[in-house]
Protein backbone atom coordinates (compact mmCIF):
# COMPACT_ATOMS: atom_id res chain seq x y z
CA UNK A 1 0.00 0.00 0.00
CA UNK A 2 2.87 2.33 0.75
CA UNK A 3 4.37 2.01 -2.71
CA UNK A 4 0.99 2.35 -4.39
CA UNK A 5 0.20 5.48 -2.36
CA UNK A 6 3.37 7.14 -3.69
CA UNK A 7 2.44 6.70 -7.36
CA UNK A 8 1.67 10.07 -8.90
CA UNK A 9 -2.09 10.02 -9.44
CA UNK A 10 -5.06 12.33 -9.44
CA UNK A 11 -5.24 12.18 -5.64
CA UNK A 12 -1.55 13.06 -5.33
CA UNK A 13 -1.99 15.94 -7.77
CA UNK A 14 -4.99 17.25 -5.85
CA UNK A 15 -3.10 17.11 -2.54
CA UNK A 16 -0.13 18.89 -4.14
CA UNK A 17 -2.37 21.46 -5.77
CA UNK A 18 -4.35 22.24 -2.62
CA UNK A 19 -1.19 22.44 -0.51
CA UNK A 20 0.84 24.57 -2.86
CA UNK A 21 -1.96 27.00 -3.60
CA UNK A 22 -3.84 27.20 -0.29
CA UNK A 23 -1.38 25.91 2.29
CA UNK A 24 -0.55 22.75 4.18
CA UNK A 25 -3.83 22.64 6.11
CA UNK A 26 -5.78 22.28 2.84
CA UNK A 27 -3.53 19.37 1.91
CA UNK A 28 -4.30 17.82 5.30
CA UNK A 29 -8.06 18.12 4.77
CA UNK A 30 -7.78 16.74 1.23
CA UNK A 31 -5.78 13.82 2.64
CA UNK A 32 -8.42 13.18 5.30
CA UNK A 33 -11.04 12.98 2.55
CA UNK A 34 -8.90 10.57 0.52
CA UNK A 35 -8.27 8.35 3.54
CA UNK A 36 -11.97 8.33 4.48
CA UNK A 37 -12.79 7.21 0.94
CA UNK A 38 -10.25 4.38 1.27
CA UNK A 39 -11.74 3.34 4.62
CA UNK A 40 -15.20 3.20 3.04
CA UNK A 41 -13.85 0.99 0.26
CA UNK A 42 -12.00 -1.24 2.74
CA UNK A 43 -15.18 -1.77 4.76
CA UNK A 44 -17.20 -2.47 1.61
CA UNK A 45 -14.58 -4.94 0.42
CA UNK A 46 -14.28 -6.71 3.78
CA UNK A 47 -17.97 -7.05 4.49
CA UNK A 48 -18.93 -7.65 0.88
CA UNK A 49 -16.25 -10.29 0.39
CA UNK A 50 -17.11 -11.94 3.73
CA UNK A 51 -20.73 -12.35 2.64
CA UNK A 52 -19.60 -13.66 -0.77
CA UNK A 53 -17.15 -16.10 0.86
CA UNK A 54 -19.84 -17.49 3.14
CA UNK A 55 -22.50 -17.65 0.40
CA UNK A 56 -20.37 -18.98 -2.43
CA UNK A 57 -18.14 -21.35 -0.51
CA UNK A 58 -15.62 -22.92 -2.87
CA UNK A 59 -16.84 -20.81 -5.82
CA UNK A 60 -15.26 -17.83 -4.07
CA UNK A 61 -11.94 -18.99 -5.55
CA UNK A 62 -13.09 -17.46 -8.85
CA UNK A 63 -13.39 -14.04 -7.18
CA UNK A 64 -9.82 -14.48 -5.95
CA UNK A 65 -8.56 -15.23 -9.47
CA UNK A 66 -10.44 -12.27 -10.92
CA UNK A 67 -8.82 -10.00 -8.31
CA UNK A 68 -5.38 -11.49 -9.00
CA UNK A 69 -5.81 -11.04 -12.74
CA UNK A 70 -6.83 -7.42 -12.22
CA UNK A 71 -3.74 -6.71 -10.08
CA UNK A 72 -1.44 -8.28 -12.66
CA UNK A 73 -3.15 -6.29 -15.45
CA UNK A 74 -2.84 -3.07 -13.42
CA UNK A 75 0.87 -3.78 -12.80
CA UNK A 76 1.54 -4.41 -16.48
CA UNK A 77 -0.39 -1.25 -17.39
CA UNK A 78 1.86 0.75 -15.04
CA UNK A 79 4.97 -0.73 -16.66
CA UNK A 80 3.74 0.27 -20.11
CA UNK A 81 2.38 3.69 -19.16
CA UNK A 82 3.99 6.82 -20.51
CA UNK A 83 4.81 9.60 -18.09
CA UNK A 84 3.34 12.99 -18.71
CA UNK A 85 4.42 16.18 -17.06
CA UNK A 86 1.41 17.69 -15.33
CA UNK A 87 1.74 21.11 -13.85
CA UNK A 88 -0.17 22.08 -10.76
CA UNK A 89 -2.28 25.15 -11.35
CA UNK A 90 -2.91 27.75 -8.71
CA UNK A 91 -6.34 27.42 -7.13
CA UNK A 92 -8.51 30.19 -5.84
CA UNK A 93 -8.96 30.42 -2.08
CA UNK A 94 -11.11 27.49 -0.97
CA UNK A 95 -12.69 26.28 2.24
CA UNK A 96 -11.39 23.38 4.30
CA UNK A 97 -14.70 21.58 3.70
CA UNK A 98 -14.14 21.95 -0.05
CA UNK A 99 -10.65 20.43 0.27
CA UNK A 100 -12.03 17.53 2.35
CA UNK A 101 -14.89 16.83 -0.06
CA UNK A 102 -12.55 17.02 -3.04
CA UNK A 103 -10.37 14.29 -1.54
CA UNK A 104 -13.36 12.15 -0.58
CA UNK A 105 -15.14 12.41 -3.93
CA UNK A 106 -11.98 11.79 -5.93
CA UNK A 107 -11.44 8.55 -4.02
CA UNK A 108 -15.09 7.45 -4.14
CA UNK A 109 -15.21 8.04 -7.90
CA UNK A 110 -12.09 5.93 -8.47
CA UNK A 111 -13.35 2.45 -9.30
CA UNK A 112 -9.76 1.18 -9.28
CA UNK A 113 -9.64 1.66 -5.51
CA UNK A 114 -12.45 -0.76 -4.73
CA UNK A 115 -11.12 -3.28 -7.24
CA UNK A 116 -7.68 -2.97 -5.64
CA UNK A 117 -9.09 -3.80 -2.21
CA UNK A 118 -11.20 -6.63 -3.63
CA UNK A 119 -8.06 -8.10 -5.18
CA UNK A 120 -5.67 -7.43 -2.31
CA UNK A 121 -7.55 -8.41 0.82
CA UNK A 122 -8.15 -12.09 -0.09
CA UNK A 123 -4.41 -12.50 -0.71
CA UNK A 124 -3.49 -11.60 2.86
CA UNK A 125 -6.61 -12.11 4.93
CA UNK A 126 -8.78 -15.19 5.45
CA UNK A 127 -12.15 -13.47 5.23
CA UNK A 128 -13.97 -16.34 6.96
CA UNK A 129 -11.96 -15.78 10.16
CA UNK A 130 -11.70 -11.99 10.02
CA UNK A 131 -12.28 -10.34 13.41
CA UNK A 132 -13.12 -6.77 14.34
CA UNK A 133 -9.50 -6.35 15.48
CA UNK A 134 -8.28 -7.50 12.07
CA UNK A 135 -10.52 -4.91 10.42
CA UNK A 136 -9.14 -2.19 12.72
CA UNK A 137 -5.58 -3.25 11.86
CA UNK A 138 -6.28 -3.12 8.11
CA UNK A 139 -7.84 0.34 8.44
CA UNK A 140 -4.92 1.52 10.58
CA UNK A 141 -2.43 0.34 7.95
CA UNK A 142 -4.39 2.24 5.28
CA UNK A 143 -4.48 5.40 7.40
CA UNK A 144 -0.75 5.25 8.09
CA UNK A 145 0.35 4.40 4.56
CA UNK A 146 -2.07 6.34 2.38
CA UNK A 147 -2.46 9.22 4.83
CA UNK A 148 1.24 9.35 5.64
CA UNK A 149 2.34 9.50 2.01
CA UNK A 150 -0.26 12.10 1.07
CA UNK A 151 0.69 14.23 4.09
CA UNK A 152 4.34 14.09 3.01
CA UNK A 153 3.31 15.29 -0.45
CA UNK A 154 1.20 18.02 1.18
CA UNK A 155 4.07 19.19 3.38
CA UNK A 156 6.63 19.25 0.58
CA UNK A 157 4.21 20.98 -1.80
CA UNK A 158 3.35 23.61 0.77
CA UNK A 159 7.05 24.44 1.13
CA UNK A 160 8.05 24.18 -2.51
CA UNK A 161 6.46 23.70 -5.87
CA UNK A 162 6.73 19.93 -6.16
CA UNK A 163 7.06 18.49 -9.62
CA UNK A 164 8.23 14.96 -10.31
CA UNK A 165 10.36 14.48 -13.38
CA UNK A 166 9.16 12.11 -16.07
CA UNK A 167 12.04 9.76 -15.24
CA UNK A 168 11.13 9.69 -11.53
CA UNK A 169 7.45 9.04 -12.34
CA UNK A 170 8.41 6.21 -14.71
CA UNK A 171 10.64 4.59 -12.09
CA UNK A 172 7.86 4.78 -9.51
CA UNK A 173 5.45 3.24 -12.04
CA UNK A 174 7.87 0.38 -12.79
CA UNK A 175 8.44 -0.44 -9.10
CA UNK A 176 4.73 -0.20 -8.26
CA UNK A 177 3.80 -2.23 -11.34
CA UNK A 178 6.26 -4.94 -10.35
CA UNK A 179 4.83 -5.08 -6.85
CA UNK A 180 1.27 -5.37 -8.21
CA UNK A 181 2.28 -8.22 -10.53
CA UNK A 182 3.99 -10.04 -7.64
CA UNK A 183 0.94 -9.59 -5.39
CA UNK A 184 -1.34 -10.82 -8.19
CA UNK A 185 0.83 -13.90 -8.76
CA UNK A 186 0.96 -14.53 -4.99
CA UNK A 187 -2.83 -14.32 -4.87
CA UNK A 188 -3.20 -16.81 -7.74
CA UNK A 189 -0.83 -19.34 -6.19
CA UNK A 190 -1.90 -18.90 -2.56
CA UNK A 191 -4.62 -21.35 -1.65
Amino acid sequence: MLVLATIPSISVLVVISRSSSSGFIHGVFTTIGIVLGDIIFILLAIFGLSVLAETMGSLFVFIKYIGATYLIWLGLALWRSKSETIEVDQLAETSLLSSFLTGLFITLSDQKAILFYLGLLPAFVDLSTLTNLDTVIIITIAILTVGGVKLCYAFIASRTKLYLSDVAKKRIDIVAGGILVIIGMFLMTNS
